[in-house]
């Protein structure tokens, strides 16, 4: 048994960085609640960091008995009012929060907003930036299915004390009214502390291939079809920093979260080693789009001319059953091999979503805002078309 205490450091990117086993809870099997940290009224706070007991061989260990996939009632799963539970919105509600200073991070337009002192939220914004409405359908799509995802969701934000453009000037005039923001999408970490070395955050895929089922971990079926998954989305932007290992410890214990977004558990017992570790994805802005290698926005972000033209498989000379994804500069995953077993695995949750589901999936996302050329009932099709191709795909054994 790994001896371990709890330590908890908060990156410039306002990310708990979990490097002890503290965790929290989650509802139903699907991460239905969320969770976040206290803050100070106008500036995130960073506090001093503290002594990382989380080592590598801590981390290979998770890793080897890691999941990535829950089972969920995927037809009674309401893609239109996504995950529920405390924090959660309706679509298209208007939120009131007010601005809070943090260090710029990633490439999209984002900032952070406090609904409350105790609840401070990320919120991604401007009508032309493809991921405020990607993250909403990929994750609600990975969490439908039963894989791990944070939480998205569509609205109209108020925000008191915002620069005209935070992403541009995060630190400039402020104004006296509130900015509003329309769309906007508030997003939510899926519940579970990261569990993360000092020089170590993430994971880069071909990581689960370290995952052993004779250890407790995933199956091969499993791993291959979150995988597939990816490559059907087309995750393009697959940095390690993109994907989270995490410890879903107190969802089994059934004790109740703390807060909105950070993750950390109210209780945690010291020198116990995290028993139910998950590999999730973290960020799925850059999907239903194409993959490319700066991983551009325009063409990786709910472009329906690329993602419907994209196959799913290579047809290029490869051996069958590899993913057609292109790779990124950054990114960790490209054209993966398929086994027959996680081609099935996947196709057997897919063909499980009704062609109403699917449309809340795309209505909700406000796919027709990003690319008003084509159709809720066009992005349906094509959704059917490349389910059928992986589907009705044979792969050697």
């Amino acid at each position: 048994m790994v001896s371990m205490t709890p330590a908890v450091m908060i990156s410039a990117k306002g990310r708990v960085r979990a490097v002890a086993v503290s965790v929290a809870a989650i509802c139903c099997l699907s991460w239905m609640r969320g969770a976040s940290a206290a803050q100070q009224p106008r500036e995130i706070a960073e506090p001093a960091a503290v002594q990382a007991r989380f080592t590598d061989t801590d981390r290979l260990n998770a890793i080897r008995r890691a999941q990535v996939w829950m089972p969920t009632d995927i037809p009674s799963m309401n893609l239109k009012a996504g995950p529920p539970g405390p924090g959660s919105f309706a679509p298209e509600q208007s939120v009131s929060c007010d601005y809070m200073v943090h260090a710029r991070s990633g490439h999209t337009a984002k900032f952070w907003c406090a609904v409350t002192p105790e609840d401070v939220v990320k919120v991604r914004y401007r009508p032309h930036n493809g991921e405020v409405y990607a993250q909403v359908a990929a994750t609600r799509l990975f969490w439908a299915l039963g894989f791990g995802a944070d939480r998205a969701y569509p609205v109209k934000v108020a925000c008191r004390g915002c620069p005209q453009n935070p992403w541009a000037n995060n630190v400039g005039a402020k104004s006296r009214t509130s900015v509003f923001f329309d769309p906007a999408t508030i997003e939510r970490k899926m519940p579970g502390d990261e569990l993360e070395t000092t020089h170590r955050e993430g994971w880069a895929w071909k990581e689960l291939d370290l995952v052993d089922e004779a250890a407790g971990g995933a199956s091969l079926a499993q791993r291959d079809a979150l995988k597939l998954l990816a490559v059907f989305v087309q995750h393009t932007d697959s940095k390690r920093s993109n994907q989270a290992l995490t410890c879903l410890d107190e969802q089994f214990r059934g004790v109740q979260q703390r807060s909105y977004n950070t993750g950390r558990s109210a209780v945690h017992a010291e020198n116990e080693e995290c028993a139910h570790p998950f590999m999730m994805v973290r960020d799925l802005g850059n999907t239903f789009g194409h993959g490319n290698v700066f991983s551009r926005n325009v063409p990786s972000s709910v472009n329906f001319e690329k993602w419907s033209q994209t196959q799913v498989w290579r047809s290029d000379g490869k051996a069958m059953c590899v993913g057609h994804l292109s790779g990124s500069v950054s990114g960790t995953l490209d054209d993966p091999r398929i086994s027959e077993a996680g081609r099935k695995f996947l196709a057997d949750l897919l063909v499980q979503l009704s062609d109403a589901q699917l449309r809340d999936l795309f209505e909700t996302a406000r796919f027709t805002r990003r690319d008003s050329a084509h159709s809720v009932d066009e992005w349906v099709s094509a959704f059917k078309h490349k389910r059928y191709e992986i589907v009705k795909m044979s792969c050697p054994p």
